[in-house]
């Protein structure tokens, strides 16, 4: 899996280079034996933006710094290169990208995140909750047929300065609550800008995800 996420990421335009993060010896293992790079960090760091930050600190020069999970093995390269573009305006220190949430079952699912953004595309709030509310309509179902909802897809890009003063702020309350680590920069005041696509993002969690993530290879292999 680890490979097809770093071969998909590879495919983008913009960044310059690949790395894998990891604090297991056998995944950087795996990447060596493909020719790809990996760099050992620490197995206490406590989240994911602590280890690219570690990861990065004293070996790459970038700008920007984009984190794709390693349980995306569909990834797409458009959005990496979409998520990059995004840092063309000035104002802009960190993006992620969400989606159109298409399906009722989608807006009770705890463990899909939902999103709310300004008009100039700024994320509002996380949560696991359903947001927004509709309130004079009885029938949830019924509800994207009067508002659209957005789902969050958990890859983040970060300026490089901003990604260092990230690592430096401490768990916030909303974060503690909803178990999301991106409320922490919104509580203390950096803007989340977001990047629509229609990509849908296929995250391999459980034995049943990897399951199906193999047939849909096989599927697409066969086509």
């Amino acid at each position: 899996m680890i490979r097809h996420v770093y071969e998909r990421a590879a495919r983008a335009r913009l960044p310059h280079m690949v790395l894998v993060a990891t604090d297991d010896q056998r995944i950087a293992d795996t990447v060596a034996s493909f020719g790809g790079q990996a760099v050992m960090t620490d197995s206490a760091l406590p989240s994911g933006t602590d280890r690219v930050h570690a990861a990065i600190r004293d070996r790459i020069s970038a700008d920007v710094i984009i984190n794709v999970q390693g349980d995306e093995p569909f990834i797409d390269p458009r959005l990496l290169d979409e998520l990059a573009e995004r840092f063309q305006d000035d104002r802009v220190n960190i993006a992620t990208a969400v989606s159109r949430i298409t399906q009722p079952e989608e807006l009770s699912d705890p463990n899909l995140v939902r999103v709310t953004r300004d008009i100039n595309g700024k994320a509002l709030y996380f949560t696991r909750s359903v947001i927004p509310y509709v309130r004079d309509t009885s029938s949830r179902a019924s509800w994207l047929e009067h508002t659209p909802f957005y789902k969050h897809i958990g890859l983040y890009a970060y300026r490089r300065e901003t990604l260092a003063q990230l690592t430096q702020l401490s768990p916030s309350p909303l974060e503690k609550a909803e178990k999301l680590e991106q409320l922490r920069f919104l509580e203390n005041g950096f803007d989340i800008y977001t990047v629509l696509t229609d990509y849908q993002s296929i995250s391999v969690d459980t034995e049943a995800d990897l399951n199906y993530c193999n047939q849909l290879l096989k599927t697409r292999q066969e086509n």
